[in-house]
């Protein structure tokens, strides 16, 4: 209902499409500029993929250091198996840059609150799954250098899955028109359609010209 009494306030309120929104404009830009300059489009995308989810990943830690509202839903209980430092479960954004939550005690400055009760650290997450999958990219590029395209569908596949895993825990509005999904979900879903078809287009049309 949202959506659909301000659908263009809703594309350029930022929910879901501050990263989605510079990838689709990234890939009309570099379509043209491959093209002006002719330069070969699908081996460009595959020499930048594994940059991207790098990139990204570095990205996502300028979020969780300013506190800029990325994070997760309230954390729950800390459970008895976790070993790790309590902050990579449940974390509070100190100083976040927007003064969300209780004002702390004895703090100077302009930024003095953090989030009570904390949530979970979700920019620090995407930071570990992104440079996972840049990893997996690079290791896998020699092998599927053979196969334009492909490297970038993966990143594409990808790229979508982990944010559609991530927004389970993050703090977005969801939307009925969109079937209860925040705007991030449906756009990682329609990622994840669009990587498996490419995927699977590339893949059937280099193994009929006998490529591995």
């Amino acid at each position: 209902v949202q959506f659909l009494a301000d659908p263009m306030g809703q594309f350029f309120s930022g929910d879901g499409w501050t990263i989605y929104g510079g990838l689709i404009g990234g890939f009309l830009g570099l379509w043209w500029y491959t093209r002006k300059y002719r330069i070969a489009f699908l081996p460009f995308l595959d020499a930048i993929a594994p940059a991207m989810m790098f990139a990204y990943g570095v990205g996502r830690q300028g979020c969780h250091l300013a506190g800029d509202g990325d994070w997760g839903i309230v954390a729950a209980a800390q459970p008895e198996w976790w070993f790790l430092p309590d902050w990579l479960w449940a974390y509070d954004y100190p100083r976040n840059v927007l003064n969300r939550g209780v004002e702390m005690v004895d703090c100077a400055g302009k930024y003095c609150h953090h989030l009570v009760p904390p949530v979970y650290p979700t920019p620090v997450y995407e930071t570990l799954m992104a440079f996972t999958i840049g990893g997996i990219l690079w290791a896998l590029r020699k092998r599927l250098t053979p196969m334009p395209g492909m490297l970038f569908a993966l990143y594409v596949l990808f790229n979508g899955m982990e944010r559609f895993v991530i927004e389970g825990i993050r703090v977005n509005p969801e939307h009925e028109a969109l079937g209860g999904l925040t705007q991030a979900e449906f756009i990682a879903l329609l990622l994840i359609l669009t990587g498996t078809v490419m995927s699977g287009y590339f893949w059937r049309k280099y193994r009929k010209a006998g490529l591995p």
